[in-house]
């Protein structure tokens, strides 16, 4: 080509779904993989109800499913939303500030794609890919960040996020994913209310990801956006694909608050919604099935149910890790995932595994490059070793070196036993 044509970084990869690439591969040599790269509750052996599952055949079966919803959403449905959020008594909003999306995915492109390519939205490290590769797609250049500390329980540094908002005038936005992906952290309420006035104090816009809001255990509380927003523009993510849980339906939505409250946000979402239009509509047969799902009398002890069995593992994967003297580890409150994180001057580029199965050795070890992150190379050979996939925490965009595994698998012992292995194996890597 004439010129470099590629916007952001050409480089990006998204290695949650790359390593499956490379558990392909090695499944070819008869080895038995264990899936924890990835949040699917679904082809982890969830099984979704049959009162699920009849309503959503009784909504395929209405002509309105097979046509094209409203751009901003089945109206139905976006009241109903709206109606649950005023009722909390916070933030007031009208159907008109929902937009339905397919999926998070689709929403989280829209927001940094509608942002002037010269301001930054501030990202938690590490973040979830999607925020991330979208980040840096829209500006062409490393996303502006604040720490999750590690030593801390996944704790922001406030006073980091205070620094750079004031150094940096570019930033108009910060991101907060409440539970956390891919720490599993649940904000309490005060530090959440200082993110919100500094946003005050600085004239700025927030974005809270909640679509893990309705996955919270072990005695923690998930407070939404809306609750403690004031008059503050917003904008929180929510979506079905967690919580019902339906990753296939590709069903997300986006509430905007406060879109009154400044004319430059008011025109920042009127350009998402132009955005959205140009492509019609979102999925209509998810929208529809949302209310009916939401106020069947057995949705709320479905949620609790599958809440306890996160707490259960959550704490099952604690107590064993936590006794291993190379890791941090903090106990995940929220959402379905847990990050370990190495302890600092732990990994080096001479660390291996024993392999069982001589062409996985030779595979794994021709994808280890001297340029590969620590902890991306610790993942192939645990990957190569035991069969157990994981996902490399620099992948998150952070230089600490870490993993993060699921709380998906339905088989307790077999979890526990995979947990076992982990920790067995990183003794046996940092120690080669």
């Amino acid at each position: 080509m004439r010129g470099e044509i590629a916007r952001g970084n050409s480089g990006l990869t998204y290695e949650i779904r790359n390593i499956v690439l490379v558990a392909e591969e090695l499944k070819k040599n008869n080895l038995e993989v264990i899936w924890e790269n990835i949040g699917d509750p679904v082809n982890k052996g969830e099984q979704i109800p049959l009162w699920m599952k009849e309503i959503v055949k009784d909504v395929a079966s209405r002509n309105e499913s097979y046509a094209y919803s409203p751009t901003k959403g089945v109206l139905q449905t976006r009241k109903y939303l709206s109606d649950i959020i005023n009722k909390r008594g916070g933030v007031q909003i009208s159907p008109e500030d929902i937009l339905f999306f397919n999926g998070l995915g689709d929403a989280v492109d829209k927001l940094y794609s509608c942002l002037k390519p010269d301001i930054r939205v501030l990202l938690p490290e590490p973040t979830y890919s999607s925020h991330y590769i979208s980040e840096v797609m829209h500006g062409s250049i490393p996303p502006m960040t604040y720490r999750m500390n590690p030593a801390k329980n996944w704790e922001p540094d406030l006073d980091e996020i205070k620094e750079k908002v004031r150094r940096y005038k570019a930033i108009v936005g910060i991101l907060v994913l409440n539970p956390d992906n891919p720490t599993g952290f649940v904000y309490p309420e005060d530090i959440l209310r200082e993110i919100v006035k500094i946003a005050k104090e600085n004239d700025l816009f927030l974005i809270f990801d909640e679509i893990y809001n309705k996955i919270v255990y072990n005695g923690k509380k998930s407070v939404l956006l809306a609750d403690i927003i004031g008059d503050v523009p917003g904008i929180s993510l929510k979506g079905i694909s967690k919580e019902f849980p339906w990753p296939g339906s590709r069903c997300g939505w986006m509430e905007f608050y406060n879109v009154d409250k400044d004319k430059s946000f008011a025109q920042y979402v009127n350009s998402i919604v132009q955005k959205k239009m140009s492509e019609v509509c979102s999925t209509t047969l998810p929208q529809i099935a949302i209310p009916e799902i939401m106020e069947h009398p057995e949705y709320s002890r479905y949620l609790m149910e599958r809440s306890a069995h996160y707490e259960k593992l959550s704490n099952i994967a604690y107590n064993i890790l936590r006794e291993n003297r190379y890791l941090f580890v903090n106990r995940t409150d929220g959402a379905f995932y847990m990050a370990v994180a190495f302890k600092d001057n732990i990994l080096n580029g001479k660390q291996k595994l024993k392999f069982g199965n001589k062409n996985i050795e030779e595979f794994v070890e021709s994808l280890i490059t001297p340029s590969m992150e620590l902890d991306k190379r610790f993942v192939y050979y645990l990957l190569g070793a035991t069969g157990i996939c994981v996902v490399p925490l620099t992948s998150f965009y952070t230089d600490i070196h870490g993993f993060r595994m699921t709380l998906l698998e339905k088989d307790v012992s077999r979890f526990e036993k995979t947990v076992k292995t982990i920790s067995e194996k990183v003794i046996e890597y940092v120690e080669s």
